[in-house]
């Protein structure tokens, strides 16, 4: 379970994400992962008990509709989607930028879409034929993606070792409040995806010691390689924004030759994730269609390979949609804004779920209620270092799920999804 859980959180985020926040906070940035981290345990300490009363599939938009009602659940599944197809779109634009460096090109916007929707189409129809093909895709790719961390962390440690230096004072407290709020909101994307290690849940051991366990355990071993990565390339390129940081890095570590083996291996990591999103979270528009809060369309499974064959298809093309929208920072705040929306929805479940069901067969988060407000807030204040346009597209988001609501409020109501409940 410590495995699934390091394995759904560690991916191609980080790399995105390095010369970012060097830019934003410099010196400052291993502690910015430190802070983002404790950040994200609040998070997930809510998340443990909400998600510990249900058996069926669905994750956020689930939790949201049972405990908050179906106008919520659909907003929230919304923005899970724009999180979920961002994550798609964030993974293609990192595989595109390290191309054009290793193969030394400069590619136009629509040579860059196209390249894009090849890297996404491919995983696609791996999952159009099986869950089995997508999976087996997703695990061949999945054993390069600690290569590139801890190589670089390794050589790096080895380079401050030799040459340590004492970083001043005021280089870290230096970053402004904007900064600091930015950066935080940014960093919630590569801590991202532990709530996906929740769907076999029912099928572990000891639930009630494994599970808090095995996601502490997790968050503290990707804070502390993601800290180190961190670290090792503000000490080896400063604290200077550059397109590709961890490929800049790896060339003063190791060299040319070094710096492509890394690149290869950025590009195999991020289009690995890519095809393990396709196979995990292109089933939320089936499930969507399926509680009747999505044209039902969407809910049909091919005769031949028994998949969501609809809902991956328009799943895939709206990654690919967000992917060309813009560059790379701006999907990656783009995503990392819609993935705190659902994850304070999900914590907002807490209260009422402890309210409707006080006796549940469940985890209980010591001062539960407590953190649950602390992480609403968190997250909505961590909204304030979002840029105007990126805001524009989280409302536009929001209308279209109202908009979804309203249409929704002329079908039937399906029964309500079941929640475990103690006999008596």
């Amino acid at each position: 379970m410590t495995a699934l859980v390091i394995n759904s959180v560690l991916g191609s985020g980080i790399f995105a994400l390095v010369g970012e926040i060097n830019r934003l906070v410099g010196r400052a940035s291993p502690f910015a992962l430190m802070v983002a981290a404790a950040v994200m345990g609040i998070i997930m300490a809510c998340v443990i008990e909400v998600a510990s009363q249900f058996s069926e599939p669905g994750g956020p938009y689930l939790y949201t509709r049972t405990a908050l009602g179906r106008f919520v659940g659909i907003q929230i599944g919304w923005f899970s989607l724009l999180s979920f197809a961002g994550s798609i779109a964030v993974a293609a634009n990192l595989v595109t930028d390290y191309l054009t460096l290793l193969l030394h090109v400069t590619l136009s916007p629509w040579q860059r879409a196209l390249v894009m929707a090849l890297l996404i189409s491919v995983p696609t129809a791996a999952n159009y034929r099986g869950a089995r093909t997508g999976a087996n895709l997703s695990t061949v790719m999945t054993v390069v993606k600690l290569l590139p961390l801890f190589l670089l962390i390794a050589f790096g440690l080895a380079h401050f070792a030799r040459a340590p230096k004492i970083i001043p004072l005021p280089e870290i407290v230096s970053p402004s409040w904007s900064n600091w709020l930015r950066c935080i909101a940014l960093l919630i994307f590569p801590f991202a995806g532990w709530e996906e290690s929740l769907i076999p849940a029912g099928e572990v051991r000891e639930p009630r010691r494994t599970i808090p366990f095995a996601l502490a355990t997790g968050l503290v071993t990707c804070a502390t390689v993601y800290m180190l990565l961190q670290f090792v390339t503000v000490c080896t390129v400063g604290p200077n924004s550059t397109e590709q940081p961890v490929a800049q890095t790896a060339t003063i570590l190791l060299g040319r030759g070094g710096a492509a083996l890394i690149s290869l291996a950025i590009m195999m990591s991020a289009f690995g994730y890519i095809s393990a999103n396709l196979l995990n979270d292109s089933r939320l528009l089936y499930s969507l269609a399926a509680q009747g809060d999505f044209p039902p369309v969407f809910a049909n499974v091919h005769p031949r390979f028994h998949t969501p064959a609809i809902a991956i298809v328009a799943y895939a093309f709206v990654g690919w949609v967000v992917a060309i929208s813009g560059t790379l920072q701006f999907v990656l705040a783009l995503t990392a804004g819609a993935t705190t929306i659902y994850f304070a929805g999900m914590c907002a479940c807490l209260i009422p779920l402890r309210k409707r069901h006080p006796a549940v067969d469940a985890f209980r988060v010591r001062f539960g209620p407590t953190l649950s407000l602390i992480a609403i807030a968190i997250s909505l204040s961590l909204m304030v270092g979002m840029k105007p346009r990126e805001l524009l597209l989280m409302l536009v988001t929001a209308m279209i799920a109202g908009a979804n609501w309203l249409w929704v409020r002329q079908r039937s109501v399906p029964s309500q999804p079941k929640i475990h409940v103690p006999a008596t």
